[in-house]
């Protein structure tokens, strides 16, 4: 019998380029084809076969709360039989900043745009208009949004000069972009000696997962906010991912850091198209009508996605929720790597809240190129193992992976046994 999921991708790739519509779908990096899902509930969702899979991307991290959540899916419901976008203010919108900047003491405005992406080259934008300098920092495996400016890769020196990493992208546009090691402090220092009353800005993921999970180390962080205060620099820190994810107060309560501006996006939507940027009040009044920095969105608070988003905010500041999400993540990548060692294997693996990173590796890695050492191949014969058993991890040994509160003991045993039974027979 011809596979349902086979035969809708051999369809979709006549009329959409790589039959996926974000690249990392189309499993490339893992070999074979991809998935297509029909349904979720809970902590799994069911392909276009009808076979179940635990789920631990979520949807690459807005699923905090699970697939179909009752309370989220009723809020979008309700707001979409009230209408689907009025492109003019709603209350809901003014609930839903409140809350943000309630929740985030560092944000004192915030404005809500339709994907991180967008939020991320806003942000930029609006840093480079309030201190009229033009360069910027990324760091290398940090990814922030496929804008032109921010698709760039760094070399392997402590200070590269940003070349693009897409065809499309001129080099001059990303030429004021400088490309660090993540974690390397004397690399930012040495930098800021040099260019500091340059830099616009430093944009960084606080808790990197587009290189798979890399933590900072200790005192990473505090060096970016002391040299950004130094220097007048704008010092952002890409939530996209960690926001709500990481804890309440996400990365920069976890870590006590105050970035200028914080990019959010994936939970605060719920898992409908929404994020948002916000920080300080001087840097966010420089936005149009009220600045010269222009941005704007026809579907920007959205009434549908903000009501998702609602629900799913309101649902995590239950008491306890992060220390039970924490905890249960913890359990995943120990008990795995408690079976890898048992059989020998160079394995090991870390999580920060409710996000984790599975490394083929004796130890766990610490910047871009330590990840690049991972045994690809290795990661690519255990996905397809598990993808066999039902589990379903992201389909690339480069992206972190996501636990929802309704991962439970059964999930988590089941998913702990499949492991235990692909190592044994490793």
């Amino acid at each position: 019998m011809t596979s349902r999921n086979h035969q809708l991708f051999e369809q979709s790739q006549q009329y959409i380029p790589g039959g996926v519509n974000s690249p990392v779908r189309a499993f490339k990096s893992v070999g074979g084809e991809p998935i297509f899902f029909q349904r979720g509930e809970g902590a799994y969702f069911w392909d276009a076969d009808g076979k179940s899979y635990i789920d631990y991307v979520g949807s690459w991290g807005p699923l905090i709360l699970g697939h179909a959540n009752h309370d989220v899916v009723k809020a979008v419901q309700t707001a979409a039989q009230n209408g689907l976008t009025f492109g003019a203010p709603t209350e809901a919108e003014l609930e839903i900043a409140k809350m943000i900047c309630h929740l985030l003491p560092s944000i004192e405005q915030v404005r809500l745009v339709s994907s991180g992406t967008e939020a991320g080259m806003s942000a930029i934008r609006l840093a480079r208009g309030f201190t009229g300098r033009s360069r910027i920092i990324k760091f290398e495996g940090c990814y922030h949004g496929h804008d032109d400016a921010l698709l760039v890769k760094a070399g392997s020196g402590a200070l590269t000069f940003g070349h693009p990493s897409s065809a499309g992208v001129p080099a001059e546009t990303v030429g004021h972009t400088i490309v660090l090691d993540y974690n390397d402090i004397s690399g930012i220092e040495a930098t800021f000696n040099q260019f500091g009353q340059e830099i616009a800005a430093v944009i960084v993921e606080p808790v990197a997962g587009n290189m798979n999970l890399v933590a900072p180390t200790a005192d990473f962080l505090t060096k970016l906010r002391s040299l950004c205060t130094q220097s007048g620099s704008v010092l952002i820190f890409d939530e996209v991912m960690t926001g709500f994810r990481v804890d309440l107060k996400c990365a920069q309560g976890l870590y006590q850091i105050k970035p200028d501006l914080t990019i959010l996006g994936k939970v605060i939507g719920g898992g409908m198209p929404m994020a948002a940027f916000g920080g300080r009040r001087e840097i966010m009044q420089c936005l149009a009508p009220l600045g010269p920095v222009y941005q704007a969105g026809t579907l920007s608070g959205n009434p549908v996605a903000v009501a998702a988003g609602l629900a799913t905010l309101k649902q995590i500041q239950a008491p306890g929720f992060y220390e039970k999400l924490s905890n249960r993540t913890q359990q995943l990548v120990d008990g795995i790597s408690a079976s890898a060692k048992q059989y020998g294997i160079d394995f090991c693996a870390q999580s920060v809240g409710g996000m984790f990173g599975l490394y083929f590796r004796k130890e766990i890695p610490t910047s871009f190129a330590e990840v690049m050492q991972c045994d690809k191949e290795s990661f690519n014969r255990f996905f397809h193992a598990m993808l066999n058993e039902g589990i379903y991890f992201a389909p690339s040994a480069f992206e972190a992976g996501f636990v929802s509160s309704v991962h439970g003991d059964n999930e988590l045993s089941k998913t702990l046994s499949a492991a235990d039974k692909i190592f044994k027979n490793w």
